[in-house]
């Protein structure tokens, strides 16, 4: 198993929730700390508190990957006589690195969303909110015949010829490459200010936009040119969708007041807030953790009966049950169901590339509300 570093677990995090996936001023990516130190085990949690970096601390971990931003806004200070000032010190004194990975990780597949959407047993999700979208990409590379499929293995393990559930996707051509290097290369094969000829493999494979850094360090990590040559083309198929919440059907119709009961096991809350006949039958619910209220009529106008989020407000309550739709209000705090679910994720990554490093998910509970 092999050593990590901060790097390597930004890397592992960004394979299905890179930054590109947030919305506009979102402060996601390191907060404190420095990436290019050892790690050995990661805390996942879903805010940054004292009580968690001490758990940090008792639990040795070094790296903590939060869903809130530790620093949401930008600092003028960092004032010692502060609770936030102190946070912030306590975590430059213990070398702990923080981390957040918010709406990326919101919008990400098999992120909050999806997690919340299969904890809640909806049929087929979809995208309730579309953010992003992914483009294709195709790569044309031309390799010796002899490096040719270890520059495939390459591309293919960085992201490059998944389509759909079909993965390593690659065509090849055989032909013939033809270069002269002048008097300053070093070329690899043929010699200086001399024509050379080289039976060569051209290889294709299409690979989504976000990945086009990760795939093009591969291919000229791997291959053996001083100057590869290759070409990136956009694509016009459609590309996959990214976004805030989901929506799908429930297994089979029930009332709204045995899916309230449902929602609150599956999600542990003590309490939810509810609008809506408790009769009323529900076939069709939306999902969006954390703030989602002002989505109420993307989930309406999207056929749910029923809207599960959090920090929903008088006025738009009013207006969803004019409207037609129930809303299910069981608190921001859900978004905790990450903390398990990126770590497990997370675990699986780094053992499928051999890396020395732990994830835990907090134990602590940062609801900062109590029911009585």
């Amino acid at each position: 198993m092999k050593q990590v570093n901060g790097h390597q677990v930004v890397q592992l995090l960004e394979q299905f929730s890179p930054k590109a996936f947030a919305m506009e001023g979102d402060p996601v990516g390191l907060q404190t700390g420095a990436l290019n130190r050892k790690v050995s085990k990661v805390l996942t949690t879903l805010d940054v508190t004292h009580e968690v970096v001490d758990e940090a601390i008792e639990k040795g971990a070094n790296f903590i990957i939060a869903h809130h931003p530790l620093i949401f806004r930008p600092l003028k200070t960092i004032n010692l006589e502060t609770s936030a000032g102190r946070l912030i010190e306590k975590c430059i004194k213990n070398d702990i690195t923080v981390f957040a990975a918010h709406t990326n990780l919101d919008v990400a597949k098999g992120g909050v969303n999806d997690m919340l959407s299969e904890a809640l047993g909806l049929q087929e999700p979809s995208v309730l909110v579309k953010t992003f979208e992914d483009t294709y990409k195709k790569l044309i590379v031309f390799v010796p015949e002899t490096h040719a499929s270890i520059v495939r293995d390459a591309i293919t393990a960085a992201g490059a010829g998944q389509i759909g559930d079909y993965s390593d996707c690659t065509f090849t051509t055989a032909g013939t490459g033809r270069f002269k290097p002048d008097t300053n290369a070093k070329p690899f094969i043929g010699e200086q200010g001399s024509i050379e000829e080289v039976k060569e493999e051209k290889v294709e494979s299409i690979f989504k936009a976000s990945n086009e850094k990760e795939i093009l360090h591969a291919l000229k990590s791997s291959h053996p040119y001083e100057e590869p040559a290759f070409d990136v083309f956009e694509q016009s198929i459609p590309g996959e969708v990214y976004g805030l919440g989901r929506v799908g059907k429930l297994k089979e119709p029930v009332s709204l007041g045995e899916f309230t009961a449902f929602v609150k096991k599956q999600l542990n809350v003590p309490a939810v807030r509810v609008t809506g006949d408790p009769e009323k039958q529900i076939k069709k619910a939306a999902v969006l953790g954390g703030m989602g209220s002002k989505y109420f009529q993307t989930a309406k106008f999207a056929g749910a009966d029923v809207y599960i989020t959090g920090d929903v407000d008088f006025h738009t309550a009013q207006d969803a049950e004019a409207a037609g739709l129930s809303i299910i209000d069981p608190g921001h705090h859900v978004e905790e169901i990450m903390k398990t679910g990126l770590a497990v994720e997370l675990t699986k990554r780094a053992n499928n590339e051999g890396l020395n490093v732990e994830f835990i998910p907090s134990s602590l509970s940062t609801e900062p509300f109590t029911f009585m």
